[in-house]
């Protein structure tokens, strides 16, 4: 059984590793480590939750040990493809490199540039960033990437799904030809692959695993339930996935629960911390402080249940995640595999449970054709009712009877005029009848004839 005494790293660093608790590496560091001291690239194919972190970080900070930054050039280069990952690098650098003297800055989107901006005027060994920061802070004009001695690209098939991997090609080509590049995904598409021959130089080959692969620390589940619109199906799955967390029991410590839209990772934070769960969402549109909070009140134990979307699927190194539940079915094949990676991590059993629908079919049969077997079906733990829908009770129309018949139009004669209104106006009394009501026509026609004759 190798040793991490055997990997050829600095005696600082390796009592550094001594006191964080690990004796023998995982595959991916026992194989590439050796390799990447002795400055050769590196092209390692590993899932998440191997380890892969430490293999680059350990070597980084023995080649390293040596020599002092200067102002705004870095002397190595990590990048990664979200803020929590290279938050997590991050502390990992700082775990192991304490009996060192080399310095490190973190250039992510949510701070402040000017509080990078004075971490980068000192010089820093190791910067680790995102690349869309790391750009921003080049085109100000306040970093040079012409002494970069390492380049380590991290979840580089999250970066293609992201779309940086124009991004990547800019900063290889802003860094030195000689440098040294540690290259590591959990997948290799076309793509990564066109990437690794033009940018790498006879790298050594690391593949501790089939490529897409699950650990076989994680056991997986798949419960099915039955289609229903979409208001109703959306109702159906949260009270289902309720009665899942109550049938793990104890057994569920935590977990992280993945939903495909920050709409749904809301609505069913709130759902459960209604029915009594601490439970508290992350994801992109939270700010960074209330993120890192977050992911800080999870890793101490006093979050259970984290609701996430996938920009927390990658590089939350967090080894003790009892459970991750996929409440949707991830719409990409790939994001599976780093969805249930945040569980059975560092040689520590897991379990991995999905909800789907008819609906999601294809996509399920996607996932399991990537990952080369079949999720066992699992027998629901409580029956779902589908309400029937009720027929609306419409009240007849009662007939309406007429006690009267409906009388007839009446027509109406010109207006009437009192024979009294006519005296007292001068016209000729004789005209005037002896009725009340009289033929308004009539009178004017002889009254005109009567005028006429005098």
């Amino acid at each position: 059984m190798t040793k991490f005494s055997e990997l050829k790293l600095h005696p600082k660093v390796l009592q550094a590793v001594e006191e964080a608790g690990y004796t023998e590496p995982t595959p991916i560091q026992s194989g590439a480590i050796p390799f990447a001291c002795e400055g050769r690239d590196i092209l390692g194919i590993a899932q998440t939750g191997t380890g892969k972190t430490a293999s680059f970080t350990l070597p980084i900070i023995t080649l390293l040990n040596r020599g002092r930054a200067r102002a705004r050039m870095p002397r190595s280069l990590v990048l990664a493809p979200t803020r929590e990952l290279a938050a997590q690098v991050a502390e990992n650098f700082d775990t192991y490199s304490k009996y060192t003297k080399l310095t490190k800055a973190l250039l992510i989107g949510g701070v402040s540039f000017k509080e990078q901006d004075q971490l980068i005027d000192r010089g820093v060994d190791v910067l680790i960033a995102t690349p869309g920061r790391l750009l921003d802070h080049f085109e100000r004009g306040k970093l040079l990437l012409t002494g970069v001695q390492i380049l380590v690209v991290d979840e580089a098939d999250r970066m293609l799904d992201m779309g940086f991997i124009p991004d990547i090609e800019r900063i290889f080509s802003l860094t030195p030809f000689t440098r040294q590049t540690l290259f590591f995904s959990a997948t290799m598409a076309p793509e990564i692959e066109r990437i690794t021959n033009t940018f790498l130089s006879n790298p050594k080959r690391v593949e501790v695993s089939r490529q897409a692969t699950a650990s076989d620390t994680i056991v997986q589940n798949l419960y099915q339930i039955p289609s229903a619109p979409r208001d109703t199906q959306a109702k159906q799955k949260r009270a289902f996935l309720r009665k899942i967390l109550e049938q793990e029991g104890s057994g569920l410590s935590n977990g992280i629960i993945f939903c495909n839209r920050k709409i749904d990772v809301d609505i069913l934070a709130k759902y459960l911390k209604t029915h009594g769960y601490v439970a508290e969402a992350i994801h992109g549109d939270l700010e960074q402080a209330v993120r890192t909070k977050t992911l800080d009140g999870f890793r101490e134990g006093k979050i259970r249940l984290l609701i996430a979307s996938d920009v927390a699927a990658r590089g939350l190194d967090i080894p003790s995640v009892s459970h991750v539940f996929n409440f949707d079915v991830p719409s990409h094949a790939e994001d599976y595999i780093h969805r249930i990676g945040r569980t059975g991590r560092a040689g520590r059993m897991g379990k991995a449970i999905m909800i789907a629908t008819p609906k999601d079919d294809k996509l399920l049969e996607a996932i399991q054709k990537l990952i080369g077997t079949e999720i066992p079906l699992t027998n629901f733990p409580v029956e779902i009712k589908r309400t029937p829908i009720q027929p609306i009770k419409v009240n007849p129309i009662k007939s309406i009877k007429v006690s009267e018949p409906i009388p007839k139009t009446v027509q109406l004669k010109p207006k009437s005029i009192k024979p009294a209104t006519m005296v007292k106006k001068g016209y000729n009394k004789e005209l005037i009848t002896s009725d009340e009501n009289f033929d308004m026509p009539s009178f004017i026609k002889l009254s005109f004839e009567s005028r006429k004759k005098d």
